[in-house]
């Protein structure tokens, strides 16, 4: 007889054994606030990653991009101009001339010019050329516009600008390099720069000298398409040594007192070696406008910058003539404020030691006319009368010689001045000065 209570217990075990397998365990419906949580949750996420990879790829960018641009910049912005070399007066050889009589070509040249029917087309032909170089070289000109903020009596805000006119000297696509008379910069709150077209930029000062009054400013031109930019034309630099007495010559800027005006002239004398901070220079005397505090520059009939207008060598206003600093004297200091660089200073004003002075009993060196006061110069003993002839063991044996070495140095150089100084009886003896070197 079988158990029964054994097959009751297996009956058991295999409903027991089935109602396990079976069982499933159902989760609860989401709720309709666990749904709006879930929803803003994902949404509040997504914000933040969004936001979070955003600024990341931002800094990321704007580094790389400027460690990358600064690379570049370092080896693009470097600016070289090349200098000029005073020419030297070679002796004509003398050729063996006939014996018989000829008219004089002075005299040929003249007849020929009274056989030539000049008319009133031939003076607008010549006029016509001067008019087309003059608005070629207008392209170069930029307007400065100096803004300056004040309060009135009432502490309103007002805003004052003044006009200057600026020539490019060098344009890049990072920026454009404008030469300005210091005036444009002196009491200005900001600047901006209007090229021929009309294009409106901000512009910085790069570098200014405060001793001839000029100054570099910076247009920034990254906001200008490429086709605005390809309009900017900076001048060419010319060689000022080649001008000659009798030249034609045009100026542009504000000759007249206004931005992107001209006038035309000839160039009516030479001075060489006129003492200058640190150097000589030569001044070009025009018979053209020129208004040196607003901006005006001289150029050749070539359409090169040899000169821009001052106002320090003006010697007799009543001849009308108007006196500019020669480019390629400044060439070097020029190259100096492109690249941002102070200009060094020492502070004297001399002239070299002639033939007639070495004669006399003077040493060969430059002789120092003026120590401008509190110039590194005046504050480290120099004065009138001593004759530089060494800076850090180097000879100076003239003021080209001279002017490059100063230009070699760097603000705030610690340099070693050697001088003869007359003890008043004739004799000279040797002074070393420690000077630092100011800027201008």
């Amino acid at each position: 007889m079988a158990d029964k209570r054994t097959d009751k217990d297996d009956n058991v075990k295999e409903d027991r054994s089935w109602q396990f397998i079976q069982e499933k365990i159902v989760r609860q419906p989401l709720s309709r606030r666990q749904i709006i949580r879930y929803i803003i949750l994902t949404v509040i996420c997504a914000v933040l990653f969004g936001t979070i990879s955003a600024v990341c790829f931002t800094v990321t960018k704007t580094v790389v991009k400027k460690i990358m641009g600064q690379e570049k910049a370092e080896e693009s912005r470097s600016i070289t101009i090349p200098k000029d070399e005073p020419e030297t007066q070679t002796p004509v050889p003398v050729q063996e001339t006939s014996t018989e009589p000829t008219e004089p070509v002075e005299e040929k040249v003249r007849s020929e010019l009274e056989k030539y029917p000049y008319s009133l087309e031939d003076l607008n032909k010549m006029y016509g050329n001067l008019r087309t170089l003059a608005s070629e070289a207008d392209k170069s000109i930029a307007a400065i516009h100096s803004i300056q903020r004040e309060k009135d009596w009432f502490d309103n805000p007002i805003e004052t600008t003044g006009q200057f006119s600026g020539v490019v000297i060098d344009a890049r696509r990072e920026e454009v390099l404008v030469l300005a008379p210091s005036k444009a910069v002196e009491t200005a709150d900001s600047l901006e720069v209007v090229f021929s077209d009309s294009e409106v930029v901000p512009g910085t000062v790069k570098q200014t000298d405060s001793q001839m009054g000029l100054t570099v400013i910076c247009a920034d031109v990254s906001s200008l398409e490429d086709v605005q930019y390809e309009k900017i034309k900076p001048v060419k630099l010319g060689n000022s040594y080649s001008s000659r007495q009798g030249d034609l010559v045009f100026t542009v800027g504000s000759p007249a007192g206004m931005v992107h005006s001209s006038s035309y002239g000839f160039i009516s004398y030479i001075a060489k070696n006129v003492q200058m901070t640190d150097g000589n220079a030569r001044v070009l005397y025009a018979d053209v406008k020129s208004r040196a505090d607003a901006g005006t520059f001289l150029l050749n009939t070539d359409g090169e910058l040899i000169g821009w207008g001052t106002d320090r060598y003006d010697q007799d206003v009543e001849t009308g003539m108007k006196t500019f600093m020669s480019i390629s004297d400044y060439k070097g200091i020029l190259e100096l404020l492109s690249n941002g660089i102070p200009v060094p200073y020492l502070g004297i004003e001399g002239q070299e030691v002639t033939t007639e002075m070495e004669k006399n009993g003077m040493p060969v060196g430059i002789y120092i006319t003026a120590a401008a006061p509190e110039s590194p110069a005046y504050n480290a003993g120099l004065q009138s009368g001593d004759i530089l002839d060494e800076i850090n063991d180097v000879k100076i044996v003239g003021m080209k010689n001279f002017q490059a070495q100063v230009e070699r140095l760097h603000v705030g150089d610690h340099i070693t001045v050697t001088v003869q100084r007359n003890n008043g009886k004739d004799e000279y003896k040797e002074i070393e000065f420690a000077v630092t070197m100011g800027a201008r």
